[in-house]
């Protein structure tokens, strides 16, 4: 990633721990548990925001709680946006003030000051929380590259963004990965998935299973039943043989998940499955 981050393909969503935006989450203990265990199996990718906090729990205290001081291969991807705060998902867009430049500064130190650190390893510039053509990508974007020049970022990536936004950005800064919406039942982003494997720029998928709405299908079924596997297993095993630089950050707070989950990088799928998923 970037070109000097080396990270297993396989890496970790910390979202699930908080509950952010909606949904349940695990106990403390559990949590600090499953972020160990994810090293303990080989995660060195962790995908975090200063912002997935939900009632006084927060991803980058767990993170720091659990793991610092960081292993050395570790990398930490984090993200600014139109969020300040967890709770400014509620807000109207017109509130919204993350992607002023101010915005921008205050979402970067909050990141540093809650994972310990100096520097922040990825910083991935979301969009799309606000209407589409309000805001460009241009003003935020270069704000980051400012903030990489104070030396508080290592590299920049961009997330939740159209084609057009993607080659805007690469125009203005040197792009290290995109996050967008992809799995195997949503493939809009199929021709940016390869335009970013011709340039050699990782491209991770968030919800690689279905997020709030879990992928289901018959043949998702099929394919888990010859080999044993679970139906998330195939889903994120797909995304592995769909292109080599995809990098996955599912997340859990279950133990038993984090575990399947890493073990599908061990499930190769065949010529046949492959054409059964379409």
């Amino acid at each position: 990633m970037g070109g000097d981050l080396s990270v297993a393909r396989v890496g970790y969503g910390a979202m699930k721990l908080t509950g952010w935006p909606r949904g349940d989450r695990p106990d403390r203990e559990t949590a600090l548990a499953v972020l160990r265990r994810a090293v303990e199996l080989g995660v060195n990718h962790i995908d975090t925001s200063h912002y997935y906090a939900r009632d006084g729990v927060a991803a980058n205290e767990l993170i720091r709680e659990a793991l610092h001081p960081y292993p050395d291969d570790l990398v930490i991807v984090t993200k600014v946006g139109a969020l300040v705060e967890g709770a400014d998902i509620g807000l109207p867009a017109s509130e919204k003030r993350g992607l002023t430049p101010d915005g921008l500064r205050r979402g970067v130190e909050a990141n540093l000051r809650s994972l310990g650190v100096d520097r922040l390893d990825v910083v991935n510039l979301r969009m799309g929380d606000l209407d589409r053509g309000e805001t460009s990508l241009a003003g935020p974007l270069e704000t980051l590259l400012a903030l990489r020049e104070e030396g508080l970022i290592r590299h920049l990536g961009v997330s939740n963004v159209t084609a057009a936004e993607f080659a805007e950005a690469r125009a203005i800064a040197p792009i290290a990965c995109v996050q967008n919406l992809y799995n195997v039942a949503s493939r809009d982003d199929d021709p940016l998935v390869d335009a970013c494997a011709q340039a050699g720029i990782a491209y991770v998928p968030f919800f690689p299973v279905g997020g709030f709405q879990p992928v289901t299908a018959e043949r998702l079924d099929a394919v888990a039943a010859r080999h044993g596997a679970t139906v998330p297993q195939v889903a994120l095993a797909w995304l592995l043989a769909r292109s080599p630089n995809i990098l996955l950050i599912p997340g859990t707070g279950s133990l038993s998940h984090l575990e399947e989950n890493v073990a599908a990088a061990a499930l190769k799928l065949s010529e046949d499955d492959l054409a059964e998923l379409g």
